[in-house]
């Protein structure tokens, strides 16, 4: 997208007075898909806090492992992956597909722009979707899920919280909102889980007001908080909940930046 404001008459959906967490993500990572306004956001961070660009990388590269993980060592071949964004490299459906062509993936998000492109480059993709819904509004999720035979409940299911919960702030009940995927989900299922976490540090801090102030959300949560959001009735697999860059990782960097301690990545089955 060379002009976002020219393209923006043509996408007459798009707000393009504000910054989206999904198109500024996109920019951080490196991506086109962005206007003027998620540039300025990011740049925020690129110019003011430039180590907090490990954060989007370290999370991009903890999915990608747990999608492996998932698809490579059991029968899971359904996701949903709720606040996907914009599909960029190694997405979910890429990374699963490429172990088995027939695991399913429906892509979640309240982006129009996210649904335009998604739709564009997934047409001959069978076996992936994109829905274009609100996390915070899971029961018209899964009644849509269910309404159209996307995802079958009987069977084990991967639900993706990758750096969403953290946008969803304390009073719209986040811990409410993997409790109703929780209960909709059979035994062996997963929640895999990143989220900004807190050392009751500064830059977590700092973190947090750029983003209240642009956004209105995001939420630095400590190791208990996050841990509490999974509730009951699972088992969080090795090493638990640590920091992304070191999730599952076969070369972990030696030593953690900073801004790397911010980001944390879990995986879990539900018992």
């Amino acid at each position: 997208m060379a002009d976002g404001e020219q393209n923006a008459r043509s996408f007459p959906a798009f707000d393009v007075t504000k910054p989206s967490i999904a198109r500024t993500y996109d920019y951080l990572l490196g991506g086109k898909d962005n206007f003027a306004v998620d540039r300025a956001f990011g740049d925020k961070f690129i110019k003011e806090l430039p180590g907090s660009l490990d954060i989007p990388r370290d999370n991009r590269g903890a999915l990608i492992r747990a999608i492996h993980e998932i698809v490579s060592t059991s029968g899971v071949r359904q996701f949903i992956d709720l606040g996907s964004g914009l599909p960029t490299a190694d997405n979910v459906h890429q990374i699963a597909q490429r172990i088995d062509p027939d695991a399913k993936v429906v892509y979640v998000d309240n982006d129009p722009i996210v649904l335009a492109h998604g739709r564009a480059i997934l047409a001959e993709n069978e076996n992936t979707v994109v829905l274009q819904a609100d996390l915070r509004e899971p029961k018209s999720i899964y009644d849509q899920l269910v309404a159209d035979n996307l995802i079958d409940f009987t069977q084990p299911v991967a639900v993706i919280f990758s750096a969403t919960l953290h946008h969803v702030n304390d009073d719209e009940d986040p811990a409410g909102l993997v409790a109703f995927w929780s209960d909709r989900i059979v035994p062996g299922s997963h929640i895999f889980i990143s989220h900004f976490r807190s050392e009751n540090d500064p830059r977590s801090q700092e973190l947090e007001q750029v983003l209240q102030a642009s956004l209105g959300r995001g939420r630095w949560r400590t190791q208990d908080e996050i841990l509490a959001l999974l509730g009951e009735g699972f088992t969080v697999q090795d090493p638990g909940l640590v920091p992304a860059a070191e999730w599952r990782n076969p070369e972990p960097p030696d030593d953690l930046g900073d801004y790397q301690r911010l980001i944390a990545a879990l995986l879990a089955t539900k018992n």
